[in-house]
């Protein structure tokens, strides 16, 4: 066995085992199962633990990935926060359907999430927006999202027009910034094991439950 496979193996040591239990037994609530990953996650130390991959496409069926943060999650799905002129806002009202990553190296732990896509409410968006720092909340007024940008400073520029506009004022949210649900459609938990020979459970929704099947590494 290779040295990187002794410390896969190290830092999985007996997981395989307990993920088909806690799968099996949790059949019901993939969602709880998901937020004991996230809170062991949290509990190692790992800086930006709910970091996730988003990955949309184009109508066209080109994909594009980046890294957002997620914010919330519950029984109705998982919570992030854009720009609804960014490109990914974009992608998305055209196709609603994205698939999200979780990696957490340190574990070997990976959940990967697909489903349909939905804005949340107004009032959702702003409960969240006004929790933000208020130098957070100015950025989102002064960026365009992902269209071009001359220079630094034409940004620069606007930041101090947003905070002169607004200084002494409590900020609003715009009207183009907001959240989306991903709603899943299927929730793969994957473990890694030494010599490749990961452990992998997808839950899939049916009208009334969740199914959860083991899948080959």
């Amino acid at each position: 066995m290779s040295l990187i496979s002794k410390i896969r193996c190290a830092f999985t040591l007996g997981q395989g085992v307990l993920i088909e239990n806690e799968a099996l037994k949790e059949t019901n609530d993939p969602i709880l199962f998901f937020n004991g990953w996230l809170k062991k996650a949290q509990d190692t130390g790992i800086i930006l633990p709910e970091s996730m991959s988003i990955s949309t496409c184009t109508p066209s069926g080109r994909p594009s990935s980046r890294m957002v943060l997620l914010k919330e999650v519950d029984s109705e799905g998982f919570v992030f926060f854009t720009n609804y002129d960014s490109r990914k806002a974009r992608d998305l009202e055209a196709n609603p359907f994205a698939a999200l990553l979780f990696h957490w190296n340190i574990l070997q732990r990976q959940v990967r999430i697909e489903g349909r896509v939905e804005r949340i409410s107004s009032a959702q968006s702003n409960a969240y927006f006004q929790s933000r720092g208020r130098g957070s909340r100015i950025g989102a007024w002064a960026s365009h999202q992902s269209q071009e940008l001359d220079d630094r400073q034409t940004l620069v520029e606007r930041v101090k027009y947003f905070e002169e506009k607004f200084s002494g004022k409590e900020i609003p949210l715009p009207e183009f910034w907001g959240g989306y649900r991903v709603i899943p459609e299927s929730i793969e938990f994957w473990q890694g094991k030494a010599d490749r020979l990961h452990d992998r459970f997808v839950y899939q929704p049916t009208e009334k439950n969740w199914t959860v099947k083991r899948l080959n590494p």
